[in-house]
């Protein structure tokens, strides 16, 4: 039985408007890997506080590295595609079983992986569990923030400490960043934190992962104005269909400073994203994934209109080719967007931190 279905319509799309724009080699720079089967079985914490949204988790429960696998073969036919891969969600008392299983997964198939680290942790436990494990850098998130921070005022250094930061700045790791708060990308305080990271430590290999989280007109601002003086600062633009995003990342970065991600298993989702009074809904096929009313980013539309919704990952890639056509990029830009980026800053890491390529 196939991991998903594949339909005729998802096929279409591929052959036709997909595999000639993009190279034979791809780097999917963020996608996670993880099986909830490995963590141990716990009650619900009742009263306990979401601080994500709900409806990426609807999409798949794990994402264990031979379906991330199988997902390549599924959606990119005649595709060789390379993963940089890190866990998903961690806790405490869950992080080292999911950092060694991503571990595990990169010994056995030799694909780059990021550590997922956790803001309790020290400096000097951070350098050794990178360094141990083979990671290339770091990945975390604010969730990890400590928990009497509300949402809205989690800010960058809460969950990735300026002790972690200083570690990978001496060792040039890759750092994949989430932005916090509801400002997204245009969040002045996020402006300047980033632009904190980018002078503090020059040598760290920072990813602004999801364009930022900019994924309306409304959460980008003047931030490229100010983040485009640096020439090294990379965004990816995965999990984002937001095509005004992506021209003004590729006006003011330049194609070299674009990397494919899928976010997978989340992308794996069939969904039509639109905007809505400045915010995004995901469009999708009725009863596919629960009650829509479980999250305000969910909406279902008729059997009719969801047989011509396709898989998130398309309309990504979708909403990069009008932008790449709108900004005129050339063949070769796009294989750095889609590979040659991806691979000189992961070539790069490895050389600095273990010195080889």
């Amino acid at each position: 039985m196939s991991l998903f279905p594949v339909t005729n319509f998802d096929k279409e799309i591929y052959e036709t408007m997909l595999k000639d724009f993009l190279p034979d080699k791809l780097i999917d720079i963020h996608t996670h890997v993880y099986r909830k089967d490995l963590e141990p079985k716990k009650d619900p914490v009742k009263g306990e506080v979401k601080r994500t949204v709900t409806w990426p988790s609807l999409v798949a429960q794990d994402n264990s590295i031979e379906d991330l696998k199988e997902t390549y073969r599924l959606l990119f036919p005649g595709k060789e595609v390379t993963p940089l891969m890190f866990a998903s969600s961690v806790t405490l008392e869950t992080q080292e079983i999911h950092n060694n299983y991503v571990k595990e997964s990169a010994e056995k198939t030799g694909y780059p992986a990021l550590y997922f680290s956790h803001p309790k942790q020290s400096g000097e436990e951070i350098r050794e569990k990178v360094l141990g494990g083979g990671f290339l850098g770091l990945k975390s998130y604010l969730s990890l923030s400590p928990i009497y921070l509300p949402v809205a005022e989690i800010r960058i250094f809460d969950f990735f400490p300026k002790e972690h930061l200083e570690v990978m700045n001496d060792l040039g790791g890759i750092v994949m960043l989430h932005i916090p708060r509801n400002g997204r990308l245009k969040d002045p305080i996020n402006i300047a934190q980033i632009c904190e990271i980018k002078e503090e430590f020059p040598n760290v290999r920072l990813i602004v992962a999801h364009i930022g989280r900019a994924y309306t007109r409304d959460d980008v601002g003047d931030a490229f104005e100010i983040l485009s003086r640096y020439d090294d600062l990379m965004f990816d633009f995965c999990a984002n269909t937001c095509e005004y995003a992506m021209i003004k990342m590729l006006e003011a970065m330049g194609p070299q400073n674009v990397l494919f991600g899928s976010d997978f298993p989340i992308l794996r989702m069939r969904t039509r994203r639109i905007e809505e009074n400045g915010t995004y809904i995901n469009l999708v096929p009725p009863g596919l994934y629960g009650d829509p009313n479980q999250d305000p980013h969910l909406r279902e539309v008729s059997q009719e209109q969801a047989e011509k919704i396709t898989f998130f990952m398309y309309e990504e890639i979708l909403a990069f080719q009008r932008a790449s056509q709108a900004v005129g990029l050339s063949k070769n830009d796009i294989e750095l967007a889609f590979y040659t980026n991806a691979k000189k800053l992961i070539e790069g890491a490895r050389k600095d931190m273990y010195g080889t390529m």
